[in-house]
């Protein structure tokens, strides 16, 4: 409960941060360069956490967010996936794991590029707007990617499979590890 409400007071200073007065700068100036500059970089770091925090508990589907390659290997057995579908799902979620992994460190790199830009006293909009397109452009394309990969999944699977893991994806499938009851294995 404590990490729970750590995290929601970090994730509050990190989306509103104090407003800076004269008294700010003045404690400022007595404060160690070094100081400072760690300071910048946590409110920094902080604030990009709060972003990605909000991104995962608000923005999208829920539907959408469900990792749904790694949910059917969970119920390989109960849907008497074959070897040669093991391996295909698992190439095609470890292909999307590794997209997902550069892409996220591509978007960390331009969201440092767009903090640079906006530090800078006069800021230039245009390379700004151009570098949050670039973001969106990236963040859509891994998107479109994840919807690729799960068709892909998904024409793996038989029809018969399809329609189990669809239909019984609601909460009648049993756990991982578990075993299915003997109507199901009929």
């Amino acid at each position: 409960m404590r990490k729970l409400f750590l995290a929601g007071a970090l994730a509050w200073l990190a989306v509103n941060p104090p407003a800076h007065s004269a008294e700010m700068e003045r404690l400022r100036s007595a404060i160690p360069e070094d100081l400072a500059q760690a300071w910048e970089r946590l409110q920094r770091a902080l604030q990009d956490w709060g972003g990605q925090l909000r991104e995962r508990l608000g923005a999208g589907d829920a539907r959408e967010d469900r990792p749904v390659i790694s949910e059917i290997l969970n119920y390989k057995e109960y849907l008497r996936l074959s070897p040669e579908q093991v391996k295909k799902l698992e190439q095609l979620r470890d292909n999307f794991q590794r997209q997902s992994i550069r892409t996220d460190a591509d978007l960390r790199i331009l969201e440092l590029d767009i903090a640079a830009l906006l530090d800078n006293p006069t800021v230039d909009v245009a390379k700004v707007e151009a570098k949050i397109r670039e973001v969106e452009k990236l963040r859509a394309d891994l998107r479109v990617a994840r919807v690729r990969a799960i068709e892909q999944a998904k024409a793996v699977l038989t029809a018969e499979q399809l329609k189990k893991f669809y239909d019984d994806a609601r909460g009648a499938m049993p756990r991982a590890g578990q075993k299915p009851s003997a109507k199901e294995r009929e």
